[in-house]
C-alpha cells in the first residue's frame, strides 16, 4: 500500500471537520465525496448529523482547490436535499462564501453553486439568498455578476413571485441596466422580462423605465411584445412538497376541491402598490405654504394651495401619517363657494384615497357625507370629479358596502333627486366591484333601500335603483330578492326581471364563452409546455428575442387553428345580437384517423382492388389505380357526405410523399374535382391537403394542377381561409420555391377574387415581414407583384403601410403600382366564392378595404387628462402622443371611441400657448385624414372651432388652419363644410387677413370643381365681403364669387339674386351677361381637381383625391397624373421664399472642417425645407429616387436661373445641402449634371456680387473637398475646377482650412487633389494666405508617404512654395528627415532651372514684392483677403461676438489710406486699421496706439490724456472684437504675433486708471467674456507661444479687475454667472457638454468676483451700491426661489458667490444698505428675494456683533436708544465719519469737484457742529486749511443768499440735525492723519461718493426737549400733530416701516394737503430731511424759508440716493400711487 493510500485510509478515521479542512487536497476531496454519499442516505430531515454538518460548509465551499470545491458543492447540494427549513440558520455564511468564491470558477462549479442557491430558496431562506445576491451583483468582475442574475431568474421563474419577492429584485435592477458589460445588461433585460411575466408589464414599466437609458427602453419595449402567456410556478418549496400527498388524496375524494385548487393555483397579478416605496407628502406640504394658502381670501390662492396637495398626493403610494387636519381642511373646501377650488379638493381626496388605501378609511368615512351631499351640483366638472373620487375611495379599499350603509340611507332621502340617483349609481358600481362575501353581508340593508327608491317620483332614481338590484342579483343570485319581488306591481316586477335576466344572460354568455375557450387553450398549452420543458431556461438572457428556444413545429400548427377558432367564436358572439340561432363554428382541425378506419369507411364508395393497387410499389399500378379512382369519384352522385373520407384516403394513399409526377397530377385533379363539385367542401379537407398542395406548387411539373386546385379551394371556402393557412406554411417551409410560387398563386387569386374576402392587414404584414425580407430575388419579385395587384383594388393608401420598407424596394413597388393603377369600383372580381358564409367575411372593396384600427383603447383617461394639464409641456406631449397613436395605426383609424378625444382637442384650440394650438390643428388634420368620411359625424362640429383659428392675426396660425382644412376636405366633401364656412364668414371676430385667406382657399377648392350647386350658399357672405374695408378681402371675395358663379350654374344664381346688393350684384349681373361659360376658360376634368389635391402640399393626399374623383378611365397611368399636376402648378413661382428664414437655418449649422455623411434626420430636414420653398413639381423631381427625374429638376433650375437669382440666394443653403446629398450618392449621371450646373450657379451669384456665407461654406466645401478624389477622372477634373472657382468666389484664407482637413482624408486621391490645391492657392493667392504658411508642415510631412503619387504632388507643391518664398520656405516645413530634405533640395534645384528657362526671376522675389504691396497698398490687400468686414478664420472658429456698437461698414467706405507707406499716420486711422484690417495689418495700428498711450501716460495732466479718455471706450471695443479674430487667425497655423499685440495694447490701456475708468459697462462685458473664454480654450496652449499667451491673458484680467470701474466690473461679472449663450463658445470644442463648459466658465467668474470682494472694505465708497444691488436682485429674481433652493442643496458656486457679495455689502454698510435699494422695486409682489437675504444677513451679523456701520437690526441710528450707549457704536460712527471726510477732502483736492466737496463739507459742519473739521487737517499745509476756511465762509454766504450748487451730485446726503445735536453723542475725536494721502490711498473716484451717516429716529422726551430748547415749537405747530399722526410707525428702519412712511406721504400728496405739500418738516425719511435743518437757521437767514417752502432743495434728483429719491418725488407729487 502506497503512502498516499495509507494517508487517505488514516484520514477516514479523523473527525469530519479535520477531514474537510485537511492540508492534503485528496483527503479533503474524499471527505466531500463521503459527506455527499452520507447526506444522500439520510432520510430524516431532523437527523442530528445534519446539524453537525451545517456549519462546515462555509469553509469547504471556499476551498482553494477547484476540484475539491466542486465536490464540496456536491456535498452541500446533498445536504440541502436531506435537510429541512431548520438548515436556514447556516444559509447566510454559506451563501456569502459561495458568492465570494464560487461564481467566478469553472462553468460546472458555477452551475452547482446556482443549484445550491435554488435549494436554499426551496428551504425558504429567500431573504438570505437575496441578500447574498445584492452583494454578488456589486462584484467588479462581470463574469461573477451574470450567474447571480441567472440564479435570480431561475428562482423567480421556477418558484414564482409568491416565494421570491419581486420588490427586492426590482431594487437591484437599475444599477445593472448601466453596467459596462453587455452580458450583464442582456441578463438584466431578461430578468426584467421574467418579472413582467409574473407581475405584469405596467408595474415593471412604471417602476423601472424612468431609471433606464432611452436605448435600453426601446430594446425592452421591443422585447415586451414577445412576453406572453401566464406564468405559473414549476417548483414548490420543501414545506409545500411535504403537503402534496395529502392534497392528492383529498382531491380524489372531493370533486369540487380539485377545481378550487386549480383556481387557487392560477397566479394572481401582483399589485404594483405593494412593489413601490411610499412617499412622505406631509413634510413638503408644510413647506409649500398649504395651510396659509387654504385660508386665503382669494380663490386662486386657495386653488393653488389645494392643487399643490393634489400634485403631491398623485404619487402611487403615500406614507401613512396624521392626516386628520388635512381631512378637516378638505371637508371645508369641498363646500367652497368657488367651484374650481371644490373640484380641486375633491380630486385631492381621490388621490389621497388611491395613495393611502386602507390608511384613508377613517378619512373616507369622515368625508363621505359631504361628498354625497355635494352630488346635487349640476356642473359637469364637479359631478365628474365626485364620481371619480367616490369610485376611487371604494376601489382603493377605503370603504366597503357595510361601512357606508348609514350614509347611503341618508343620501337617498335627500330632497335633491340628483343626489339620490347619483348615490344609487355609485352603490351599483360598488356592488359590481365588490366580492360575493361582502355583498352577502350587506344585501339585507341595500335591498330595502332600493325597493323604496323604486317608488321614487324621479325616473332617474328609479332606474338607478333597478340597476342596483340587478347588480345584487348578478352577484349573489335571485334568492335575496324573491320576497321583495312579491311586493312589487306587475309592471315593475316585469322590468326588474328583464333587467336581471339580461344581466344574467350576459354573465352566462361570458361564462360559456370562457368555458368554450378553456378547453382549446388547454389543448394547445401542454404542447407549448412540453416543447419548453425540454429546454429549461437557466439564463436570463435566453428571454431575449433571438436567444429564446423556438417551440416545435407541431405546437405552432396546433396553436394556429385555436386562435382562428377563437376568432370565429368572437364573431359568433357579435352575430348573437342579430340572430337567435347561431350555427356552431365549423371545426377546421382534422382529427387523427388510421388507415384501417379510412379503408373500412371508403369500402362502400371505392372498389377494394383500387385501394389495394394504390399501396403498390410499382408506379404504373398506382397510376392505373388513381386513374380508376378518378373515374369512380366522377361517377359518384352525392359527394357531400363522402368528400372528407375520400380526401383522407388520397392523403394517406398514395399520400403527399408520392414520387411519380403522373400519379401526383392525378391525385391533385381528383381533389380539385371534389372541391369544385361538392356543394359544401369542409375546411378540414383543405387543411389536410394544403401542405402537400403547396409543395406541389413549388414543382414545375405539377404547378399548374396545384394552382388550379388552390383556386378551387378558394371558390369552395373563400380565399381568406386559404391565405391565412398558407402564410404559416410558406413562412416555415425550408424550400424557398414554396414561398415564391405560393405568392405568385396569391397574385392570381387576388386578381380572380379581389380583396374583399382577405384580411388586408395580415396580407400586408406577411408581405413586409416575409416576402420583401426574403434573401431570394424570386420571392421579393413575386411579393412586389402581389402588392401591385392589391394596389389595383385598394389604391395608393397601401403605401402608408409600407413606409418602413427599404428605398430600393419602394422604388420597385412604385413601378409596379404604375403597372397596376387603382381602378376603384371598376375593379370587379372575376370569380366568386360559393361558401354560404361568404357574405359575412366580405369587407367592402376599394379604399375602405384597407384595415382601420380601433384606437379607443389607446385613448386612455390619463391621456385625456393630460390634454387638460396646467403644464404646457404635458399638454404638448399629449398632443404628440395622439400623433404617435395615428402613426402606429398607419394613419387609418375607426371612429369608435374618438368622441372624447375630439372633445379634449377642442379645448386645446383655445389654448393660451399658440404653438400648442398649431400643433392641435395639425393633429386634427391628421385625425381627419386617418378617419376619412366618418370624421364629419364623430368630430361633433369641431370644424367651427378650427375655422375660428382664422381669427388669429399670426400668419403661421392661419396657414396651419388652412392646412387642416385641406386635410378635412380630403376626408369629407366640401358640401359638408359649407355651413361651417358660412358661419365663420359672418362672424364679426374674424379679421381681414382671416377672411381673405378663407376666400382664397375657397377659390382654390372651387377651381377644382365643375359642378357644385351648394356653393351658391356662399354667395351672400362673399357679397358682404365685397364692401369690406380691406382691399385684399374685396379682391379675394371677387375671385371667389366668380368661381361660385361658374360652379353653381346660371339658374341657381338667378334664384338667389335677391340676396345680393352693391358691388356683388353688379359683378354677378356682368358675369351672367357673358356667353355661357366663356369667362371660365377651357378646364379639363383632370386639371380642375389638381388645385384641391395639391393645396396642402402633400403628395399623398393629392394623389388620392385625383385618383378617387378625376380618373374614370380604367387604364390611366400615374405619369398622366404627374403631368396634370405639373400643368396646374406651372403658374406658381419656382422658388417660394416668402417665409424663408435663412438666418435661423444658418444658425443651427454645425460648422466643421471635416466632412460627415448626412444623417437621416438631416435628410428629413432637407426634404421638409425643399417641400416648403420649392415648387411642387421641382421638389418632387429633385427628391425622387429616380436619377432621371433629378436631372429633369436640375434642368428646370438651370433654365430658370437667370430670372430667379435673388430667390436662389435666399435658398442657397438648401440647394447646397441637396448637392451634398447627390455627391454622397453613387449615380454618375446625376453627379455630372450637378457639376455642370454648379459653375453656372456660382457665376450667376458672383454677377449679383453675392459671397458665400460661412454657414453655406461649412455645408458644401467640406463635402466638395472630401469627394474631390472621385474614382472617375472626368468627375475629378470638374470638381477641381469647381474648387478653384469657389476659392476665387469665397476666399482663399477661409478655404485653406478645409483643404488642410482634406490632407487628412483616408482617400489617397483626395489627399493628392488637396496637396495640388495648396500649391494652387500659394501660386495664385499667396498674399491672402501669407499668414497661414505654417500649414506647409502638413504638406512636407506627406513627402514621407509610401504612395509615390502623394509624394510627387507634395514635392510639386513645396516647389511652388519655394518659387514664392525662396529660402524662407525652410522656416515653414518643420522638422524633416535627411532623406526628405534631400528630396526637397533636388526638387528646389529643378525649380530654379525651370524658372530660369521661363525667365520668371529668382525664388523669393514674389514674396518681397508681396511685402512691399502690403506696406504700400494695405487696404487693397485687405479687401482681396476678405478681411474688411469678415473674420480671417474658417467657419469652425467663428463665434458670435456681442458688441454694443457694431460697425457695419461697407467695403468702399473704408479709408483708402488704411496703411500708408510708413504705417498709419494718426490715432483715428490706427483705430480703422485695427477694426477693419487683417490681423497682420492691425499690428501696425496697434503700434501707433501703444505709442500714443505711452506719450499720454508720461504727461497725465496734459490735453492728450483728456482726448484719449474720450476715445478709450472706442479703442477697447475695437480691441475686444479683435481678440477673437487674432486668436482664430493664429489657430489656423499663423504666428501669434497679432495676439500678443492685442493683449499688450489692452494691458497698456488698463494700466492707466483714468482710461480704465472711462470704459463703458457694455464694452467691459464683451472684453471680460472674450478674455475668460480664451483662458478656458484648450487650443490656446497648443498655439505658437501658447503658454506666454495664457500668462498674458491672466495678467490682463487681473489688471482690469484692479483698474476698471469697480461697479461695472461687479455688474458684468454677476451677469456672467448666468449660463453663457452657446453661440459665444468656440465651435470646435471637445466633446464636453455646454453645461460642463459653463461650469468651468462660472468657476473662473467666481474667482474674479472673489478678488473684487476681498478688497471691498477699502473700496466700498468707490462703488455704486444701488447698481450692484440691482444686478444681484436681477440675478436672484431670474433664478426664482425654487431654483435657489435646489442650487443651495447642490452647493452651487455662482449662487454662493452672489450671496457672499451681498453678505459683504451688508456687513460693511449695515442697515444703511437699505438706503441703496433705489433700483430695486421693493413694492413688487411677491417681495423681491434680495430683501429677505438682506434682512437675514442683518440679523446674523447683528447677532455676531459684526455690523460695521450700524447697530442693532431694524434701527437706522448708530447706537441703542437706551441710556447706555456702547463705545463700539461710537467707534463705528467715528470710523464712518473719518471715511466720509476723507472722501470730501479728496473732492476738494480735485479742481473739477472742489465746489461740490466744499458744499458737502459745509453741510457736515452745519449738521454736526461739535465735530472739529480742522482737527482732521493737522498734517495738511496751512494754504490748504486756509482754502477750506475761505471756501466754507463762501458756502455760508451762498446758503444765506439761497444759492446752492444745482448740479450737486450727492448720492447719499447726511441725516437731519436731530442726530447731530443729540446729547447722547460725545464729541468725535480728531483724526490725526493726512487726509489727502488717505484719499489717494483709497483711490476714491472723482464721481460723487456715497456717504451716509444713518439718522436716529429716537422720538423720546429728550429729542422734544432739544427741539423746544432751540425754539422750534412755536415755529412748527404741525410737529406734534404729525408725530401723533405717524406715531410709532416710524421708529424703525425696516423696509416695512419705510413703506408705511412712503404710503402716508403719498396719501398726503394725493389728498392735496397744503401742509404736506409745503412744509415737509417731519422726520419721515430714513436718510435725509433738509427741512428741519433749514428751519434751524431760518431766524438767522430769512432767505432759507423759500427753500423750505419749495419742499425740496434745488439739487439734481440723481444726487438723492435710494429711497430718498423716491420719497422726494412723492413729496413733490410726481410719483404714482404705490
Amino acid at each position: 500500500m502506497s503512502e498516499e493510500e495509507k494517508l487517505l485510509k488514516e484520514a477516514k478515521k479523523l473527525p469530519w471537520e479535520d477531514r474537510l479542512l485537511h492540508k492534503n487536497w485528496k483527503v479533503r476531496n474524499d471527505a466531500n465525496i463521503d459527506l455527499a454519499t452520507l447526506c444522500d442516505s439520510i432520510t430524516d430531515p431532523k437527523d442530528a448529523r445534519l446539524r453537525e454538518f451545517g456549519p462546515l460548509f462555509r469553509k469547504t465551499v471556499a476551498d482553494s482547490n477547484a476540484p475539491v470545491q466542486e465536490k464540496a458543492l456536491d456535498a452541500l447540494i446533498a445536504f440541502l436535499k436531506a435537510a429541512d427549513a431548520d438548515a436556514g440558520r447556516y444559509a447566510k455564511e454559506v451563501c456569502d462564501a459561495i458568492v465570494a468564491k464560487c461564481l467566478t470558477g469553472r462553468p460546472k462549479t458555477v452551475e452547482k453553486a446556482q443549484a445550491a442557491f435554488m435549494l436554499w430558496v426551496e428551504l425558504e431562506a429567500v431573504d438570505v439568498f437575496l441578500d447574498s445576491m445584492e452583494k454578488a451583483i456589486k462584484n467588479k468582475v462581470a463574469k461573477a455578476v451574470v450567474p447571480a442574475i441567472d440564479v435570480m431568474f431561475q428562482a423567480l421563474s421556477e418558484f414564482g413571485s409568491k416565494i421570491v419577492p419581486p420588490k427586492r429584485i426590482l431594487k437591484m435592477l437599475p444599477e445593472l441596466f448601466d453596467h459596462q458589460d453587455q452580458n450583464v445588461r442582456a441578463c438584466s433585460k431578461g430578468l426584467t422580462l421574467e418579472l413582467c411575466r409574473w407581475i405584469g408589464k405596467d408595474p415593471v414599466k412604471s417602476i423601472l423605465f424612468e431609471k433606464m437609458r432611452d436605448t435600453m427602453k426601446k430594446e425592452l419595449e421591443a422585447e415586451l411584445g414577445n412576453v406572453a402567456g401566464i406564468a405559473k410556478p414549476t417548483r414548490k418549496i420543501r414545506s409545500e412538497q411535504d403537503k402534496e400527498p395529502e392534497q392528492e388524496t383529498l382531491s380524489e375524494n372531493v370533486g369540487p376541491g380539485a377545481s378550487e385548487e386549480c383556481a387557487a393555483e392560477a397566479p394572481q397579478e401582483i399589485d404594483e402598490y405593494e412593489l413601490i416605496d411610499p412617499v412622505d407628502i406631509l413634510t413638503p406640504l408644510e413647506k409649500s405654504g398649504f395651510w396659509e394658502g387654504v385660508k386665503a381670501t382669494k380663490w386662486s390662492e386657495r386653488k393653488e394651495a389645494v392643487a399643490e396637495l393634489t400634485k403631491l398626493s398623485s404619487t402611487k403610494k403615500i406614507t401613512p401619517g396624521d392626516f386628520s387636519e388635512v381631512f378637516r381642511t378638505l371637508k371645508k373646501l369641498i363646500t367652497d363657494v368657488n367651484i374650481a377650488v371644490a373640484v380641486e379638493a375633491i380630486q385631492a381626496i381621490g388621490n389621497l384615497a388611491c395613495g393611502l388605501r386602507t390608511h384613508f378609511s377613517a378619512g373616507s368615512r369622515f368625508l363621505l357625507p359631504v361628498l354625497l351631499e355635494k352630488l346635487k351640483e349640476k356642473k359637469p366638472a364637479l359631478s365628474e370629479a365626485l364620481t371619480q373620487t367616490l369610485q376611487a375611495m371604494h376601489k382603493a379599499g377605503c370603504l366597503n358596502l357595510v361601512d357606508i350603509v348609514e350614509d347611503v340611507k341618508t343620501a337617498v332621502k335627500n330632497k335633491v333627486p340628483l343626489v339620490r340617483s347619483m348615490t344609487l349609481n355609485w352603490v351599483t358600481v360598488c356592488i359590481e366591484t365588490s366580492s360575493k362575501a361582502t355583498i352577502l353581508k350587506a344585501h339585507k340593508d341595500y335591498v330595502p333601500i332600493c325597493m323604496e327608491c323604486l317608488n321614487d317620483g324621479t325616473p332617474e332614481v328609479r332606474d338607478a335603483a333597478f340597476s342596483a338590484l340587478a347588480a345584487i342579483a348578478k352577484s349573489v343570485g335571485m334568492r335575496p330578492l324573491e320576497r321583495s319581488l312579491e311586493k312589487l306591481d306587475d309592471v315593475r316586477r316585469k322590468k326588474l326581471s328583464e333587467m336581471i335576466s339580461s344581466s344574467e344572460g350576459g354573465v352566462s354568455a361570458c361564462s360559456s364563452s370562457v368555458g368554450a375557450r378553456v378547453p382549446t387553450s388547454g389543448g394547445s398549452m401542454p404542447s407549448m409546455e412540453n416543447s419548453e420543458s425540454s429546454f429549461v431556461r437557466k439564463s436570463a438572457a435566453s428571454m431575449l428575442s433571438g436567444k429564446r428556444p423556438i417551440p416545435a413545429a407541431a405546437a405552432t400548427k396546433k396553436g394556429g387553428p385555436v386562435k382562428s377558432g377563437a376568432n370565429k367564436k368572437a364573431d359568433g358572439a357579435v352575430r348573437q345580437e342579430t340572430k337567435k340561432l347561431v350555427e356552431a363554428p365549423e371545426d377546421v382541425e382534422p382529427a387523427e384517423m388510421s388507415l384501417e378506419e379510412i379503408e373500412s369507411r371508403v369500402g362502400s364508395l371505392i372498389q377494394g382492388d383500387t385501394v389495394g393497387q394504390l399501396k403498390s410499389a410499382v408506379w404504373k399500378e398506382r397510376l392505373e389505380a388513381i386513374t380508376s379512382l378518378k373515374q369512380q369519384v366522377e361517377a359518384l352522385e352525392n359527394l357531400d357526405q363522402s368528400v372528407e373520407i375520400l380526401v383522407r384516403l388520397l392523403c394517406a394513399l398514395p399520400g403527399w410523399s408520392e414520387k411519380n409526377v403522373q400519379v401526383q397530377q392525378q391525385v391533385i385533379e381528383v381533389i380539385t374535382h371534389l372541391a369544385s363539385t361538392a356543394a359544401k367542401f369542409p375546411k378540414k379537407c383543405v387543411v389536410l391537403c394544403l401542405l402537400g398542395i403547396s409543395e406541389r406548387v413549388a414543382d414545375i411539373k405539377t404547378r399548374s394542377h396545384a394552382m388550379k386546385c388552390l383556386t378551387a379551394f378558394s371558390e369552395a371556402v373563400g380565399p381568406g381561409f386559404i391565405f391565412e393557412r398558407l402564410y404559416k406554411i410558406m413562412k416555415e417551409h425550408k424550400n424557398p420555391k414554396v414561398l415564391s410560387e405560393g405568392i405568385l398563386w396569391m397574385v392570381s387569386a387576388v386578381e380572380d377574387f379581389g380583396v374583399s374576402h382577405l384580411k388586408l392587414k395580415d396580407l400586408i404584414d406577411f408581405c413586409k415581414d416575409i416576402g420583401l425580407q426574403s434573401s431570394a430575388a424570386a420571392t421579393r419579385n413575386a411579393t412586389i407583384k402581389l402588392l401591385g395587384v392589391v394596389h389595383k383594388f385598394v389604391g395608393p393608401d397601401i403605401k402608408g403601410f409600407l413606409t418602413d420598407v427599404k428605398p430600393a424596394l419602394l422604388s420597385a413597388l412604385d413601378t409596379e403600382y404604375e403597372k397596376n393603377p387603382f381602378e376603384g369600383a371598376a375593379a370587379v372580381p372575376k370569380k366568386t366564392v360559393r361558401a354560404s358564409d361568404s357574405s359575412l367575411s366580405v369587407s367592402g372593396g376599394g379604399l375602405d378595404s384597407l384595415p382601420r384600427e380601433d384606437i379607443s383603447g389607446k385613448i386612455t383617461p390619463t391621456l385625456l387628462k393630460s390634454l387638460e394639464s396646467s403644464d404646457w409641456k404635458v399638454r404638448l406631449e399629449s398632443i404628440e402622443a395622439v400623433n404617435k397613436i395615428l402613426e402606429e395605426a398607419n394613419k387609418r383609424i375607426q371612429p369608435t371611441g374618438t368622441g372624447e378625444l375630439f372633445g379634449a382637442l377642442r379645448g386645446r384650440l383655445y389654448d393660451s400657448n399658440k404653438n400648442l394650438v398649431m400643433a392641435t390643428l395639425t393633429t386634427l388634420g391628421a385625425v381627419a385624414s386617418a378617419m376619412g368620411p366618418p370624421v364629419e359625424k364623430s368630430s361633433k362640429g369641431i370644424l367651427s372651432e378650427i375655422l375660428k383659428c382664422l381669427t388669429d392675426n399670426k400668419k403661421h396660425m392661419r396657414e396651419c388652419t388652412l392646412a387642416t382644412l385641406d386635410s378635412w376636405l380630403a376626408a369629407v366633401h366640401l358640401d359638408k363644410m359649407v355651413p361651417y364656412i358660412i358661419a365663420i364668414l359672418t362672424d364679426a371676430k374674424i379679421g381681414a387677413e382671416g377672411r381673405r385667406d378663407l376666400f382664397d382657399w375657397l377659390s382654390r377648392q372651387l377651381t377644382g370643381l365643375t359642378d357644385f350647386s351648394d356653393a351658391v350658399h356662399l354667395l351672400r357672405p362673399a357679397s358682404s365681403a365685397m364692401v369690406d374695408k380691406s382691399s385684399d378681402v374685396r379682391k379675394a371675395a371677387e375671385t371667389c364669387i366668380v368661381e361660385i358663379i361658374r360652379v353653381s350654374g346660371q339658374e341657381t344664381i338667378e334664384k338667389h339674386l335677391k340676396d345680393l346688393h352693391g358691388p356683388a350684384l353688379a359683378l354677378v349681373v356682368e358675369r351672367l351677361k357673358l356667353p355661357g361659360g366663356s369667362h371660365v376658360g377651357p378646364t379639363s376634368k383632370g386639371s380642375t381637381k389638381v388645385a384641391k389635391s395639391t393645396s396642402n402640399g402633400l403628395l399623398k393626399h393629392g394623389g388620392r383625391t385625383i385618383s378617387a374623383r378625376t380618373i374614370p378611365a380604367k387604364g390611366a397611368r400615374p405619369d398622366a397624373v404627374m403631368s396634370v399636376q405639373d400643368i396646374a402648378v406651372q403658374s406658381q413661382a419656382l422658388l417660394n421664399v416668402k417665409d424663408s428664414n435663412k438666418d435661423e437655418r444658418e444658425r443651427i449649422v454645425v460648422r466643421k472642417f471635416k466632412f460627415e455623411e448626412p444623417r437621416v434626420e438631416q435628410i428629413q430636414d432637407l426634404e421638409n425645407d425643399m417641400m416648403r420653398y420649392f415648387r411642387e413639381d421641382l421638389q418632387r423631381r429633385l427628391l425622387s429616387t429616380d436619377f432621371k427625374k433629378q436631372v429633369d429638376g436640375l434642368e428646370m433650375l438651370q433654365k430658370a436661373l437667370p430670372s430667379i437669382r435673388k430667390e436662389v440666394m435666399e435658398v442657397l443653403d438648401i440647394l447646397l445641402r441637396w448637392f451634398v446629398l447627390q455627391f454622397c450618392k453613387s449615380n454618375t449621371t446625376c453627379l455630372l449634371k450637378v457639376l455642370e450646373f454648379l459653375p453656372e450657379l456660382f457665376d450667376a451669384l458672383r454677377e449679383e456680387a453675392y459671397s458665400l456665407t460661412e454657414s453655406e461654406a461649412a455645408i458644401f466645401v467640406p463635402c466638395l473637398i472630401e469627394k474631390s478624389g472621385h474614382n472617375i477622372e472626368k468627375v475629378r477634373e470638374k470638381m477641381r475646377e469647381l474648387t478653384k472657382q469657389i476659392v476665387s468666389f469665397y476666399s482663399a484664407t477661409k478655404t485653406l482650412p478645409y483643404v488642410l482637413e482634406g490632407l487628412r482624408s483616408k482617400n489617397n486621391r483626395t489627399r493628392i487633389e488637396c496637396v495640388d490645391l495648396v500649391g494652387f492657392l500659394m501660386d495664385h493667392h499667396g498674399a491672402e494666405i501669407s499668414g497661414q504658411l505654417k500649414s506647409l508642415q502638413i504638406v512636407a510631412s506627406l513627402t514621407a508617404e509610401r504612395d509615390g503619387e502623394i509624394r510627387k504632388a507634395a514635392l510639386n507643391t513645396l516647389a511652388t512654395g519655394y518659387k514664392i518664398l525662396g529660402e524662407d520656405i525652410w522656416r515653414y516645413v518643420g522638422k524633416l528627415t535627411d532623406a526628405q530634405k534631400g528630396m526637397l533640395d533636388d526638387r528646389f534645384k529643378w525649380k530654379v532651372r525651370e524658372m530660369e528657362k521661363r525667365k520668371e526671376g529668382k525664388p523669393g522675389e514674389a514674396r518681397a514684392a508681396l511685402r512691399r504691396s502690403v506696406r504700400e497698398n494695405g487696404s487693397e490687400v485687405a479687401e482681396q483677403s476678405g478681411e474688411v468686414s469678415q473674420s480671417v478664420s474658417g467657419p469652425a472658429f467663428m463665434r458670435k461676438i456681442y458688441s454694443h456698437s457694431e460697425l457695419h461698414v461697407e467695403r468702399h467706405l473704408v479709408p483708402r489710406t488704411l496703411a500708408g507707406g510708413n504705417g498709419p499716420t494718426d490715432w483715428n486711422e490706427a483705430l480703422d486699421i485695427i477694426s477693419f484690417g487683417s490681423p497682420e495689418q492691425s499690428v501696425e495700428g496697434m503700434k501707433v496706439v501703444c505709442h500714443e498711450l505711452a506719450q499720454a501716460t508720461s504727461d497725465p495732466e496734459g490735453s492728450a490724456m483728456d482726448e484719449l479718455v474720450k476715445d478709450s471706450d472706442k479703442l477697447v471695443s475695437c480691441l475686444a472684437n479683435k481678440v477673437a479674430k487674432t486668436f482664430d487667425f493664429s489657430l489656423t497655423g499663423a504666428s501669434s504675433r497679432s495676439c500678443k499685440y492685442v493683449l499688450n495694447t489692452l494691458m497698456q490701456t488698463f494700466q492707466n486708471k483714468r482710461l480704465a475708468h472711462a470704459i463703458q459697462e457694455s464694452t467691459l462685458d464683451i472684453l471680460i467674456t472674450e478674455l475668460l473664454l480664451w483662458l478656458l480654450d484648450e487650443r490656446v496652449p497648443h498655439m505658437d507661444d501658447g503658454s506666454q499667451l495664457l500668462k498674458a491673458l491672466n495678467v490682463l484680467m487681473l489688471k482690469i479687475l484692479d483698474n476698471a470701474d469697480r461697479t461695472s466690473s461687479f455688474v458684468v461679472l454677476i451677469n456672467l454667472l448666468r449660463p453663457l449663450d452657446p453661440s459665444r463658445w468656440p465651435s470646435p470644442a471637445t466633446n464636453e457638454s455646454f453645461a460642463a463648459r459653463n461650469q468651468r466658465f462660472s468657476d473662473l467668474v467666481v474667482k474674479c468676483l472673489i478678488k473684487l470682494t476681498k478688497v471691498l472694505q477699502s473700496t466700498i465708497y468707490e462703488v455704486d451700491l444701488d447698481r450692484i444691488l440691482q444686478s444681484i436682485h436681477v440675478y436672484l429674481q431670474e433664478l426664482g426661489m425654487e431654483e435657489i433652493r435646489r442650487r443651495a442643496g447642490a452647493d452651487d458656486k455662482p449662487l454662493r458667490m452672489v450671496k457672499t457679495v451681498l453678505h459683504e455689502l451688508v456687513k460693511l454698510r449695515g442697515a444703511a444698505i437699505k438706503g441703496h435699494l433705489s433700483m430695486v422695486p421693493i413694492d413688487m409682489k411677491p417681495q423681491p428675494i434680495i430683501l429677505a437675504y438682506i434682512d437675514l444677513n442683518l440679523e446674523t451679523l447683528a447677532a455676531a456683533r459684526m455690523l460695521t456701520a450700524t447697530g442693532p437690526v431694524g434701527q437706522t441710528h448708530w447706537g441703542d436708544s437706551a441710556a447706555n450707549n456702547s463705545s463700539a457704536a461710537t467707534n463705528s460712527a467715528d470710523a464712518q465719519l473719518k471715511q466720509e471726510l476723507a472722501a470730501i477732502f479728496k473732492k476738494i483736492g480735485d479742481k473739477q469737484t472742489c465746489t461740490i466737496g466744499l458744499y458737502e463739507l459745509y453741510r457736515i459742519t452745519q449738521l454736526y457742529p461739535k465735530v472739529d473739521i480742522f482737527a482732521q487737517l493737522q498734517n495738511a499745509s496751512e494754504a490748504f486749511r486756509t482754502y477750506i476756511r475761505d471756501g466754507l465762509a463762501q458756502m455760508e454766504k451762498n446758503a444765506a443768499a439761497g444759492r446752492t450748487p444745482s448740479s450737486l451730485p450727492m448720492s447719499t446726503p447726511p441725516p437731519s440735525s436731530l442726530s447731530g445735536s443729540s446729547p447722547e453723542f460725545a464729541p468725535l475725536s480728531p483724526v490725526h492723519t493726512n487726509a489727502l494721502n488717505d484719499a489717494k490711498s483709497m483711490n476714491v473716484k472723482s464721481e460723487p461718493t456715497s456717504f451716509n451717516l444713518p439718522p436716529s429716529y429716537t422720538e423720546d422726551n429728550r429729542i422734544n426737549n432739544v427741539i423746544a430748547s432751540k425754539g422750534l415749537a412755536s415755529e412748527n405747530p404741525l410737529g406734534d400733530q404729525r408725530n401723533e399722526r405717524y406715531g410709532a410707525a416710524v421708529t424703525t428702519g425696516t423696509l416695512d416701516a419705510i413703506r408705511e412712511r412712503m404710503k402716508s406721504m403719498q396719501l398726503a400728496a394725493a389728498a392735496g394737503n397744503p401742509e404736506a405739500g409745503t412744509k415737509p418738516l417731519i422726520n419721515i425719511n430714513d436718510n435725509l430731511n433738509h427741512g428741519l435743518a433749514s428751519l434751524n437757521r431760518s431766524s438767522d437767514h430769512p432767505g432759507a424759508e423759500n427753500a423750505v417752502q419749495g419742499a425740496v432743495l434745488p439739487m439734481d434728483e440723481k444726487a438723492l440716493s435710494g429711497l430718498q429719491a423716491r420719497m422726494e418725488r412723492l413729496k413733490s407729487g410726481t410719483m404714482e400711487h404705490l
